[in-house]
């Protein structure tokens, strides 16, 4: 079974070693990624491919909408192994336009268990409800809400103990807001970067 796959894996493994003979030797030997990407798991954002770095470039976590929840234990251990282990210097939450994940919390529609995953989406929504109705198209506070959970995420990455005590100790770790459009491939910065607990407060 999945044959096709595995003919594919094997092409792209020949096709490195072409390209770099000991690109996967050092892979073995270390992962020092400078980045950890929190991304949705729609198959269309595929994190390496869109910022073009290759395997071991960058540390990655992927889940419906991209979520930063406080409760997650999936999620806080990837980050304090980002953070306390690999040391990474820039932590990038990514949504996209078009995001199912987003559409489906208010919506209001039941789907069962990615409902309540879903629930903070439905606070954002509920604590920007004013401005996302003085838009003018469903489109537009699709995107508007995509943009506005990504910020929320932000802060909770932002806000996080482990993040909190890196810079506590003079880490230099950033935290990003970024949109990707699927249309032409180009991601959006939100202009929401964190470095330090002053702007977080600001």
């Amino acid at each position: 079974m999945l044959e096709h796959l595995k003919d594919k894996n094997r092409a792209w493994a020949a096709k490195k070693i072409a390209a770099d003979p000991g690109f996967f030797k050092r892979l073995e030997g270390q992962q020092a990624p400078r980045y950890l990407w929190i991304g949705c798991s729609d198959s269309r954002v595929p994190a390496n491919e869109i910022v073009d770095l290759d395997p071991g470039e960058l540390f990655v976590h992927r889940n419906v909408a991209n979520l930063a929840p406080p409760q997650d234990a999936n999620y806080l251990s990837v980050l304090q192994f980002a953070v306390d282990v690999i040391k990474v210097e820039h932590i990038m939450v990514v949504g996209h336009y078009g995001c199912g994940g987003v559409a489906a919390a208010v919506d209001g529609k039941r789907r069962g268990l990615v409902d309540h995953w879903l629930h903070p989406i439905r606070e954002v929504h509920h604590d920007h409800r004013h401005e996302l109705a003085a838009l003018d198209s469903d489109k537009a506070r699709w995107d508007r809400l995509v943009e506005l959970n990504v910020i929320r995420q932000v802060r909770n990455v932002a806000s996080d103990v482990f993040v909190q005590d890196a810079w506590a100790r003079g880490q230099a770790l950033n935290v990003h807001g970024w949109v990707y459009t699927l249309g032409d491939g180009l991601v959006n910065d939100l202009g929401v970067t964190v470095s330090g607990p002053e702007e977080l407060r600001a």
